[in-house]
């Protein structure tokens, strides 16, 4: 019999910081990637992007108040880079420290000059093990900087809308992109869970037609990934409340209106979230309820075999035990020993009755309905 496929658990590390550390520490992981910086420059007749080599210019470049500007950055190994945001864009250095500590809850914290939120994009690998990385916002008047800490994402969506200028993406301003990036990333969450809801279905077609062991293993991987996903969501919630709550100027009514749509979807996620959870425990339920009933099965086949051989074996105990009724050497008659054991035609006697109780065990058990 083939053994079961092995689900290797993808564990994510988090740097953590040390106990007594200084607040708004910047940390730089040595394994951190070279940073992407590509700067997205729009408005309604027009789009370019170009790619940057550091933030020195950005400054002079985001005065210009005719265009909105997306600072998409991806991967954090330049110090500099970091420092420059202070500098020019007086970003606070616990803004910073929570960028690059990428174990963030999804959250939304306001300033004088900017707002900056935290979202996690979800993504699955080859192995359907999650992916859960760290977005980071940095919202102002006309540009949104954005962190992420790897290179992939899902958001080239984003980027097509832009290219293409359809719909409201170039004119409604940054607070607008950054609700539209959030939204993405929202969406994503839909189209895992739709998997994970297709998985569980067959999965549940597999414990009707021949379940084994890689039914548990397989639900348990997805019910491991709702957990995780429901750490999420719940967080993500709160975050676009505290927004539409919010009083900054920087996310307009207008703007609002399309959060508050992101928001009933977040909750849709909840809502789905909570019934493929009861679905894959459901499912490991009915397949340790089919593996007891299976054994139940077997132990009452080995019971019915057992009641009919026990009386055959006490029969063929007591004649097996050869006490002669005479003695071989004296012929004395020995009264209180087994008449039958020279009885002609005992063997026979003895097969037809052990054979009768057999007979009639089978018969008893079959009324009992023991052989449905």
């Amino acid at each position: 019999m083939a053994k079961p496929p092995k689900h290797k658990k993808k564990r994510q590390h988090y740097a953590l910081p040390h106990a007594g550390s200084s607040p708004g520490m910047i940390y730089i992981d040595e394994k951190a990637l070279k940073p992407i910086i590509n700067l997205h420059q729009y408005n309604a007749e027009s789009y370019k992007v170009q790619e940057l080599n550091d933030l020195n210019n950005l400054k002079h470049i985001l005065t210009d108040k005719n265009h909105t500007f997306w600072v998409e950055i991806k991967g954090f190994k330049s110090l500099a880079m970091f420092e420059i945001l202070t500098k020019d864009f007086g970003v606070n250095k616990l803004i910073l420290e929570d960028i690059t500590r990428t174990y963030q809850r999804p959250k939304q914290e306001e300033y004088d000059t900017y707002v900056f939120a935290v979202s996690r994009m979800l993504q699955l690998d080859e192995n359907q093990n999650l992916e859960n990385q760290q977005y980071s916002f940095i919202l102002t008047d006309n540009a949104l900087f954005t962190f992420q800490e790897h290179y992939e994402d899902c958001i080239d969506p984003v980027r097509s809308r832009l290219k293409i200028g359809k719909g409201n993406i170039r004119t409604s301003g940054s607070s607008y992109l950054m609700y539209v990036l959030m939204d993405m990333i929202i969406d994503t969450y839909f189209e895992i869970l739709g998997s994970w809801g297709d998985q569980l279905d067959n999965i549940e077609d597999r414990l009707f037609d021949k379940p084994d062991k890689t039914v548990m293993f397989d639900t348990q991987l997805i019910k491991r990934n709702l957990i995780n996903i429901r750490r999420v969501a719940w967080p993500e919630r709160d975050k676009l409340n505290d927004i539409l709550r919010s009083d900054t100027h920087l996310i307009p009514d207008h703007t609002k209106m399309y959060i508050r749509d992101a928001y009933d979807h977040c909750i849709q996620i909840i809502d789905i979230v909570e019934s493929l959870k009861e679905i894959s425990a459901s499912n490991i339920d009915m397949y340790l309820s089919i593996i007891s009933n299976r054994m139940n099965e077997i132990m009452k086949v080995l019971t019915i075999i057992s009641s009919i051989f026990i009386p055959l074996t006490f029969i063929a105990g007591i004649y097996g035990m050869n006490f002669a009724s005479t003695d071989p050497i004296t012929g004395k008659l020995l009264p209180q020993n087994m008449p039958e054991l020279y009885q002609e035609h005992g063997y026979l006697y003895t097969m037809i009755v052990m054979a009768a109780i057999a007979v009639l065990q089978i018969i008893y058990f079959w009324r009992k309905g023991w052989f449905k």
